[in-house]
């Protein structure tokens, strides 16, 4: 291939990379205004500045493009949590820093807290996004989560605990999140974070006692 060929090939990538990210940053735009079950194709296309064939070049549905919006947000999450946790020295520090930078990215991003949990309008009713692609975006989600039960066995958790306690942090982590994000925590006036520090620092004295 020549050399003005060559050019002319990346300039036709780039191209397609430039119109698949404005794509993308519209179709976030239009699912954080309506959620999965209220968007659609020919609103996002509107929202880029293209025709609703240009969106099927690109994505065959809906649901593929919310399940690429989420896969970068969970991407984000994880590069999040790596960065706390390379930070720390010790197990017990890397435990603390995976469980925190967990629940603080998505203290200090809620929209895409919705992103992750459907909070939209009509409320929680996530009816997945293809076998596949669920199963793509769990094992994401799952790999933000991991320096938690990586710390844990570090600690001295068998694996089956370690696992017990990633999701028991992924539970709590959600549940105070959702609080906030509703305001209903105020009733309580105790700040989110606090209540997650204390979940961690109370599974981190167990884990090195060994009172499980």
């Amino acid at each position: 291939m020549g050399e003005a060929a060559a050019g002319r090939k990346r300039g036709r990538y780039a191209a397609t990379d430039l119109k698949r990210g404005l794509i993308l940053t519209a179709a976030r735009t239009i699912f954080e205004r309506d959620g999965l079950d209220g968007a659609s194709l020919r609103a996002i296309a509107a929202e880029a500045g293209y025709t609703p064939a240009a969106l099927y070049f690109h994505f065959d549905s809906k649901e593929a493009l919310y399940a690429e919006v989420l896969g970068q947000s969970l991407a984000a999450l994880t590069a999040f949590v790596d960065a706390a946790v390379a930070g720390a020295a010790t197990p017990p520090q890397r435990f603390r820093a995976a469980a925190l930078a967990f629940f603080d990215f998505y203290a200090e991003n809620p929209r895409d807290l919705d992103l992750g949990f459907y909070l939209f309008r009509g409320g929680m009713r996530p009816h997945g996004l293809g076998r596949e692609r669920d199963r793509t975006l769990n094992e994401a989600l799952e790999a933000s989560l991991a320096p938690i039960r990586d710390a844990a066995r570090e600690l001295g958790a068998n694996p089956e605990l370690a696992d017990l306690i990633m999701a028991d942090a992924f539970a709590h982590a959600s549940g105070v999140l959702l609080l906030a994000h509703t305001r209903r925590i105020r009733m309580f006036g105790t700040p989110p974070r606090t209540l997650m520090e204390r979940h961690v620092e109370t599974e981190l004295d167990r884990l090195q006692r060994g009172a499980r």
